[in-house]
This record gives structure tokens, C-alpha cells and sequence, in this order.
């Protein structure tokens, strides 16, 4: 994407939207808008609930969010709403301080993260290594399949039959046909069993109010004085970072699922150009939403921004037009959907006994660490974090293992070579000094790094410790064979840090 776009190009893209000239792929973008319009409703309604809002707050939300991410974020077919990490966060600030500081702190997140981008963040994402991308994407398998046992904890037993043909329909539907997406089928056919057939059973209606109208426009209801600015920063420094994790974790699982690349800078600052948007009306805020974006995009087969503002602007309608006939839905139907998504997320080759035999042991525990992180704190931020931080200790033992030392007298005895190979850093650098012979080695040592690399200060503070040994029993040291990037960090570093 190049790095430079006019307002138009950002807007539409580097190319004609293939749903203009392709009737298949419309149908396909539009009926998948419609079945994560539909997923939406009751996950909105049960995040404000969480934040302690009005429901209508995050149906305001994921509308805003879904419909100006659509247009401005870098990842395609991604969906971005109210999502329960942003709830969890903002929570306690409109426990304590009220509903219009959390709107100051939507737009405030709103604003960090499009600076965020700008520096540059979303650079980082290169640091997730391959075992944390897989325990991210399982644990959050895991979290969309927990979410539904609420929904079939102490129901009436209709809705146990209801699931099981729900998912049916979606395993088999397919089968016949793929026209019209399996969850959309699924859901229309169990609405109308239970509404013909009057089943008891709990529907969207029971999870609150749909809204009557569109959001309105306007400024938060705070006084515009520092200590609101210091009241609401951290909770919106807070949103904006686990916002922008989830949605460039998001952005990079679809990028592997659809064979494509996206602008994860332009993700970055489109987050925060749809939270400001979402704040001014009235909105919860919000990020992307793996859930649906696994609905729309592996479920349903939408690739383009249509089905994104198409979710948003479905949401909408079906709330304020066809309100009554939503409410009628039954959460069945939606509770089968999210788990046919749940199974569908779940990489399960990680976890075959042939794989966890040939995986090294270090990346089978990373990836067990983020699962379990996740799992625990119910917060993908943290699990990616820790795991991330897992990752770099499992590397960094294994590297300095390879570091080695091997020592060739000459043989005349008059000097004694140190071969050294490997990277140099602060984990192998720590056992460089007990490598040699101190006491036995003739007077003139010479160590040889044309097999190694020293990548940071530990590493010169060792030679130099070694050094100072030899020197103490009045031998020399000569380091010889250092490439350019060692050399010049040993020649500004040597005689500064070193030790007795």
C-alpha cells in the first residue's frame, strides 16, 4: 500500500471494490453483513451490561465503530464493535465518575491511538513470534465457547434441542448448498420453529431494550478542566493499548486466513478515528471483534469492506425497524452460531499428538502459557504479553547454550587460543568468565571472536572482566577476529563496565 494516499484513495482503497462488478460477491458481502449484524445484537447488549450502560450505549457503539472502521481501517472484512476487553476496562470510570467521563475517555483512546499509530506501534506486531499467534487464537476459541455456557446454564430444555439443530443445520447446510451463509439459515429457521410453535425459551428481547433511533451527535458531559483530563487518561491510555492488541492480532489472524496483507499502521490510526467518532455519538467505544470477524470471514466468506458497514449499518436497522421481530429471536440460534465459531477458530492441529511430538518444548509451552493467561485473566492483552515475554526467555536459554568456548595451546606453550562461538548477549555472556583457565593458561591468551557476534553491554563487561583476571597474574589478552558491529561496540563499551 503506498505510503502516501489522497483522502479519496484512503476512503475507497488502492482498487474498484470487487462487489461492483461481481453480483457473487455482493450477495456473499451483504448476507454475511446480515448474519454479524445479527451476532452483534446480543453480544452489544451484554457489554454494556458489563460496563454498566445503557444497552442501546454499545449498540450505539458497534454501529459507529463498525460502520467508520469500514471505512477508514486497513484490514478488510474485519469487524470492530463494542467488545467486552474495552468494558472491562472502562467499567470502573463510569462506576465511579459517571457516563460522560467514559465518553471523554472513548475520545481521549480514540486520540492515543491514532498517535500511537502514527509512532509507529503497530511495528511490534513483528515481535509475536508463532507460538503466542497460536495460543492467542486458541484461547480465544476457547473465551467465544465459554461466553455461550451462560446461555445454556439453567434454561428450559428447549433450547438444548434448538443448539444441537442449530449447529446441525450449520455442519450439513453447506453440504446442499452456499448461496445464502448456513448461520443465516439457521437462525431465520429456529426463530420461526419457536415463534410458530410459541417454545418458551430465552430470546434477544430478554437481554434489553432495542434502541427506537440513531445516536445523536454531541459533546461529552464533563467539565473541560485538568483533573477531568487526569481523571479519564489512564483508563483511555488503558483502552487505547488493549484496543489496539486485539485489533492488530485480529488483523494479523485474518491476514493469514485470507492470504493477504493490510496496513496495520492504517488499522491503528483507523481505531482511533472510529473511537473519536464513536464517543461523540454517545458510544461505548470498542475494538475489533474476533468473534464476528471469524463469523464474517471464515464462516461466512466476506473479503471487503462491504460486510463490515454493511454489519454496522444492518444493526441498525434491525434494531430500530425490525426491532420486534430481533427481540423474537431465540439466543439458540445465536449460542449455536458462536460455537460452530468457537470449534471453526480452534487450531486443533496444534494440540495432535503428532505435532506436540515434533514441536520443540519451549514453543509447546508458550503457547500453553498464553492460553492459559488468556483463559484466566479473560483479557487477550495480557495473555499475548505474557506469552510474548515467555517466547523471549525460551529463546533467549536456548541461544546461549550455543555459545561456546574451546581453548588450542600452541605448541611451543607460549600461548594459548580461545576459540570462541555463538551470541554474546546477557544470558551466555553470564557464563563467559568461568570459561577460562586463569591460573594453568601460559602468559599470552589470545581470543578469538570471528565465530561470535557481542550484541550488548554485558558481553563487553565480561571480556573485560576476563581481562582484569588475566592481567591480576600479569598476563596478556588479545581479542582478535570481532566484526565491524562488535568491534565498534567493544571499542566504546571496553574499560567502562568491567569489573574485577
Amino acid at each position: 500500500m503506498p505510503s502516501a494516499l489522497s483522502p479519496s484513495a484512503w476512503l475507497r482503497g488502492s482498487r474498484r471494490p470487487s462487489w461492483l462488478s461481481d453480483p457473487k460477491v455482493l450477495r456473499t458481502e451483504v448476507l454475511g453483513g446480515l448474519v454479524v449484524a445479527l451476532a452483534l445484537i446480543p453480544e452489544a447488549i451484554s457489554f454494556s451490561v458489563i460496563a454498566g450502560v445503557d444497552p442501546a450505549v454499545g449498540l450505539f457503539a458497534s454501529f459507529t465503530m463498525a460502520v467508520t472502521i469500514a471505512l477508514v481501517g486497513g484490514r478488510p472484512a474485519m469487524i470492530s464493535a463494542a467488545t467486552g476487553a474495552v468494558a472491562l476496562v472502562i467499567a470502573p470510570l463510569n462506576r465511579e465518575h459517571g457516563f460522560g467521563y467514559l465518553v471523554a475517555a472513548v475520545i481521549l483512546a480514540g486520540v492515543f491511538q491514532i498517535v500511537l499509530g502514527a509512532l509507529g506501534v503497530a511495528k511490534l506486531m513483528r515481535f509475536v513470534p508463532r507460538s503466542v499467534m497460536v495460543g492467542f487464537v486458541n484461547s480465544l476459541a476457547i473465551l467465544i465457547f465459554m461466553a455461550q455456557v451462560p446461555e445454556m446454564t439453567d434454561v428450559p430444555w428447549p433450547v438444548y434441542p434448538l443448539i444441537a439443530a442449530g449447529l446441525a443445520m450449520m455442519v450439513f447446510f453447506p453440504r446442499l448448498t452456499t448461496v445464502v451463509p448456513a448461520p443465516l439459515v439457521s437462525i431465520v429457521i429456529l426463530t420461526v420453529i419457536t415463534v410458530a410453535a410459541g417454545i418458551a425459551v430465552p430470546t434477544v428481547g430478554d437481554k434489553g431494550d432495542l434502541p427506537s433511533s440513531l445516536p445523536v451527535p454531541g459533546l461529552p458531559d464533563v467539565p473541560f478542566t485538568l483533573d477531568t483530563l487526569t481523571t479519564v487518561a489512564p483508563f483511555a491510555f488503558a483502552m487505547a493499548l488493549v484496543g489496539l492488541m486485539e485489533s492488530l492480532m485480529t488483523a494479523k489472524l485474518v491476514d493469514d486466513i485470507t492470504d493477504t496483507r493490510s496496513s496495520k499502521t492504517r488499522e491503528s490510526v483507523g481505531q482511533g478515528v472510529a473511537n473519536i467518532a464513536t464517543g461523540f455519538f454517545g458510544g461505548m467505544g470498542g475494538c475489533a471483534m474476533i468473534g464476528q470477524t471469524m463469523i464474517n470471514v471464515r464462516v461466512s466468506g466476506a473479503r471487503t469492506r462491504l460486510s463490515t458497514f454493511l454489519a454496522g449499518a444492518f444493526l441498525m436497522v434491525l434494531c430500530i425497524v425490525f426491532g420486534p421481530v430481533v427481540s423474537d429471536i431465540p439466543m439458540a440460534a445465536l449460542v449455536a452460531v458462536m460455537v460452530m465459531v468457537s470449534v471453526a477458530t480452534f487450531d486443533w492441529h496444534s494440540i495432535a499428538p503428532r505435532t506436540l511430538r515434533r514441536m520443540p518444548l519451549g514453543e509447546t509451552v508458550v503457547m500453553l502459557v498464553t492460553v492459559v493467561c488468556v483463559v484466566a485473566t479473560h483479557n487477550l492483552a495480557i495473555g499475548v504479553v505474557v506469552g510474548s515475554i515467555a517466547a523471549m526467555v525460551v529463546f533467549a536459554r536456548r541461544v546461549a547454550r550455543l555459545a561456546e568456548v574451546t581453548a588450542v595451546t600452541d605448541p611451543d606453550g607460549a600461548a594459548v587460543v580461545y576459540r570462541v562461538t555463538g551470541e554474546l548477549f546477557f544470558a551466555s555472556s553470564n557464563e563467559l568468565v568461568g570459561q577460562f583457565s586463569y591460573g594453568t593458561d601460559p602468559d599470552r591468551v589470545v581470543i578469538d571472536l570471528s565465530a561470535a557476534h557481542i550484541w550488548d553491554a554485558s558481553s563487553v563487561a565480561a571480556l573485560d572482566a576476563v581481562g582484569t583476571k588475566y592481567a591480576q597474574r600479569g598476563k596478556t589478552v588479545e581479542i582478535v577476529g570481532l566484526n565491524e558491529p562488535s568491534a565498534r561496540m567493544h571499542k566504546t563499551l571496553s574499560g567502562e563496565l568491567a569489573g574485577g
